[in-house]
């Protein structure tokens, strides 16, 4: 892609679309468009279509959604839904209809059914029930993903779909119950530190795995994927490596410096016991992630200290 591509970034303000953002200026892509909700509301068709009309944009990364963790999902699917949908059709659809010539759309591991197999390939898509509490989130990430596939089949367009894993780095939400796994651990071990407690407890036995990938991998992916000329349909973008809870709690205190007592609360539940993607088809295209574990959450844990001097921190 010629660096004087006109590249919109959808969800700019977020933890992925920042990564990009960051990304493509320091690979020299300067002319990127971008627009906050309040200037382009996606699930407005008209706002929308209109947005594509004037900026006729090359190429599109589609970072922008809803997002929440399982409560939130649990609660709210019909928002979830809704939002979800008619943001990522609307882009689509006016990208398809306004001649943009490549567009990336964002879905999330969570596509993938509840008992599918480790790891998850990406053939397993749709062969089973999917995990109930986000379900919503997923059928509209799936929406997107297969309105992709179809306009590419249909009219030989090169919109295509990346899945990545869980997610942490500049820009996390430290939110202390509704923030993810691994941000949650930042701020739970660094109040302990500070507090001189003597232990941390952690949710149920400790041994379920997950998969995890700095944000700042995930945006040299992507645009890697954008460098293709024949791209999958839609392809993993992980890490290839699961780390037990118990043990990334381990590591969290290290980096953050507490030396104290990590107890297991074994009455709360576990969840699923292994979620890892099979990544072995990005891998084969030629990419893989860099940034090791602990030296990515060394540099989450800057961000955090960083977000907590400026007062962005919400408690």
């Amino acid at each position: 892609m010629e660096k004087t591509a006109k590249i919109y970034v959808a969800g700019h303000r977020g933890m992925v679309g920042s990564a990009v953002c960051r990304c493509l200026k320091s690979k020299g892509f300067n002319n990127l468009v971008t627009r906050t909700s309040s200037e382009l509301n996606l699930v407005s068709q008209s706002q929308v279509e209109t947005f594509f009309q004037e900026e006729q944009p090359d190429a599109v990364i589609f970072a922008a959604a809803r997002v929440g963790g399982i409560h939130a999902n649990n609660t709210y699917p019909s928002e979830f839904m809704y939002e979800n949908m008619m943001m990522e059709m609307n882009a689509i659809h006016s990208a398809h209809k306004n001649k943009t010539g490549r567009f990336l759309f964002l879905g999330s591991s969570c596509i993938y059914p509840r008992e599918a197999p480790q790891p998850m390939p990406e053939d397993c898509l749709l062969t089973s029930q999917l995990e109930q509490t986000n379900e919503a989130y997923a059928l509209a990430k799936i929406s997107g993903l297969k309105y992709c596939a179809y306009l590419r089949r249909q009219y030989n367009v090169l919109f295509h779909s990346a899945m990545p894993t869980n997610l942490y780095g500049p820009g996390d939400n430290y939110h202390p119950q509704d923030s993810h796994v691994l941000p949650a651990l930042i701020r739970r071990f660094h109040e302990a530190r500070e507090a001189g407690a003597e232990a941390v407890t952690i949710w149920g036995t400790g041994t379920p795995r997950r998969e995890f990938l700095h944000v700042d991998d995930l945006a040299e992916g992507l645009l890697y994927l954008l460098e293709l000329e024949n791209p999958p349909d839609w392809v993993n973008v992980g890490s290839g490596e699961d780390i037990a809870i118990r043990d990334l709690a381990g590591v969290v205190a290290e980096v953050v410096g507490f030396s104290g007592e990590i107890r297991l609360d074994t009455s709360k539940p576990d969840g699923t016991p292994r979620k890892l993607m099979d990544n072995s088809l990005i891998n084969n295209l030629g990419w893989k992630p860099r940034i090791g574990l602990k030296e990515g959450i060394a540099s989450a844990y800057k961000d955090f200290l960083s977000s907590l001097e400026s007062g962005l921190l919400r408690s």
